[in-house]
């Protein structure tokens, strides 16, 4: 069941990545058979011709090459809450389940039950170790869980464990966790693959403060195929096979350089130069080219919206028709047609299209919008800031719109500055920071505009609305919005039955979108290269990468 939930998409999002011809392979690379060769044998001989050797080819090395963009501002599992340190995380620790090939399947655990209610999950966990050599325990987990929740620890993500409606874990002996729910929860399983809920090892993570044991390779012990080698802030970090990993007979690699190289054109020109095998974004400008001339190049689906969030208490964008006409005065269509050029689709609510109710109507849809449209709605947003006393932008202050340090986001900032100068007569001032120090300054609220993305952590729409809480301001809620009304109705959403639960969703969609406290822009695609050498890469239903059993041919 789960594994259906995981795959279900738009088919708006899937046509047009259908369209896109050649580009939608499974994740192996290039599976055709070489053509037979010529037979050159002469018509008539008078003797056998001598045997010639076959010519012997040395294995192709299994070093693999892949960019991962900024450097990650933390590896650590109870403290990661991006997706690039998400990527890394995922080889290198692995959870109860995992997902491959779009399927939930046994991971720590060897197997598990549930209760006829749907509350009670007992993990029977396999036999496995970690990197150097001791057992992994079931105490790791209920350890590793109690440390993303302890408050000391800070984590932005300790949400995610009420999001999951988590009541209790416990160890009932080394290889027994048992996990209660406050309600029944058909995407709570698809989580324990999600990398907040992997083990950490409490004598590694006590080992260096904030995070700092896990770039440490004398620190570092993990659970999954691959463990650090070696790391150098802001260069990149080198992965070895895990000899303890339970699967490690089917890992192949031998080494992953993971570089950090954080202009998409400086890491295209390093994969057509032959010394890059992995991309994980390339440049806007080059999408054309590389769907006509590249097949290698992948445009792959993804459940993610890609946003703006406006901080509410900062003046201007305190006025909600401020935020309502700064809204309705972009053009998505354009954006996703002139300058994002992917097949992303304009976004006109929060929500991803990529969840159902329980009638099987798909949330997105109906959630609806609230004057947002696909194209610019000019003469609405110009009545909204004309109704928060700045008629044709008189009067309104300069607005400072910050991103992080990207030529991506930088040419969609670029694009939105210029609408909202010609639609709303406003002045827009463009700035930009490093990943690590703009995530702090998103975090503290210390901007106006700021640039956001969310990709999905599970196929509901609880994954996009329960980030805009009181209690996850500065976490995920950057507007620093609050609204006690929509804190209650997900609340209670989290142990409504059926139909009943989305319909408080909608009530609390409905609220969001009515605040205007993000400026929604598009629904994300993937847009990633991978070199033909390289065969059997997984990017998970997550858009998460997943080199455990790749190799190179």
């Amino acid at each position: 069941m789960e594994g259906i939930i995981l795959f279900k998409r738009s088919l708006a999002l899937l046509l047009v990545v259908m369209m896109v011809a050649g580009l939608f392979i499974g994740c192996g690379g290039n599976t055709e058979e070489p053509a037979a060769p010529a037979d050159n044998t002469p018509a008539e001989t008078t003797e056998p011709a001598a045997e010639t050797p076959e010519p012997t080819e040395a294995p192709a090395e299994q070093v693999l090459y892949w960019n991962i963009g900024a450097e990650p501002k933390t590896i650590d599992p109870g403290l990661n809450a991006a997706v690039d340190g998400g990527h890394v995380i995922n080889n290198m620790f692995e959870g109860l389940m995992r997902e491959l090939n779009g399927t939930l399947e046994p991971a720590m655990a060897e197997s598990y039950t549930v209760s006829d209610d749907g509350m009670v999950y007992t993990f029977t966990l396999r036999d496995a170790k970690w990197s150097d050599g001791k057992t992994v325990t079931a105490q790791d987990f209920e350890w590793a869980w109690n440390r993303v929740l302890a408050p000391e620890t800070a984590s932005e993500y300790s949400w995610i464990f009420d999001a999951a409606n988590v009541d209790t874990f416990q160890a009932l002996d080394d290889k027994t966790f048992e996990v209660t729910l406050k309600a029944p929860t058909p995407y709570f399983l698809g989580l324990t693959a999600f990398y907040t809920f992997f083990p950490v090892r409490q004598e590694s993570v006590e080992a260096g403060a904030d995070g700092a044991w896990a770039i440490d390779p004398a620190k570092s012990i993990v659970n999954g195929p691959f463990m650090l080698d070696s790391y150098v802030g802001g260069d990149r970090l080198e992965l070895v096979p895990n000899p303890e990993y339970w699967q490690a007979d089917k890992v192949k690699l031998e080494r992953i350089v993971g570089v950090m190289i954080v202009e998409a054109s400086t890491a295209l020109t390093a994969y057509e130069g032959g010394t890059l095998d992995v991309l994980a974004t390339v440049p806007t400008e080059e999408i054309s080219r590389l769907i006509a001339e590249d097949p290698t190049f992948y445009i792959l689906p993804m459940d993610g919206t890609y946003y703006y969030a406006f901080n509410v208490e900062a003046a201007p964008l305190d006025d909600v028709n401020v935020r309502k006409a700064l809204s309705l005065a972009i053009d998505r269509q354009a954006i996703c047609d002139t300058v994002t050029k992917a097949g992303q689709i304009p976004a006109l609510n929060i929500v991803a299209p990529t969840s159902y109710d329980a009638d099987g109507n798909l949330f997105s849809d109906q959630l609806g919008s609230v004057g947002l449209q696909a194209t610019a709605a000019v003469e609405d947003a110009q009545q909204a800031l004309a109704d928060a006393g700045y008629p044709n932008g008189e009067g309104f202050p300069t607005l400072e719109l910050m991103y992080n340090t990207s030529e991506g986001h930088k040419v969609i900032a670029e694009a939105i500055q210029e609408m909202w100068k010609k639609n709303l007569n406003i002045d827009v001032a463009l700035t930009n920071q490093e990943w690590a120090v703009f995530q702090d300054t998103r975090k503290q609220g210390s901007f106006q505009v700021a640039r956001a993305g969310w990709i999905g952590d599970y196929s509901d729409p609880m994954t996009y609305l329960d980030m805009f809480t009181s209690t996850n301001i500065g976490a995920t809620n950057y507007s620093r919005w609050v609204n006690e009304d929509y804190d209650k109705l997900l609340e209670d959403a989290k142990t409504a039955p059926g139909q009943e639960r989305f319909n408080m969703l909608y009530d609390a969609g409905k609220l969001v979108e009515e605040a205007y406290i993000n400026l929604p822009i598009y629904y994300y695609t993937n847009t990633i290269m991978v070199a033909d050498k390289v065969h059997d890469w997984e990017m998970n239903t997550r858009s998460t990468w997943w080199f455990g059993f790749a190799y190179i041919e």
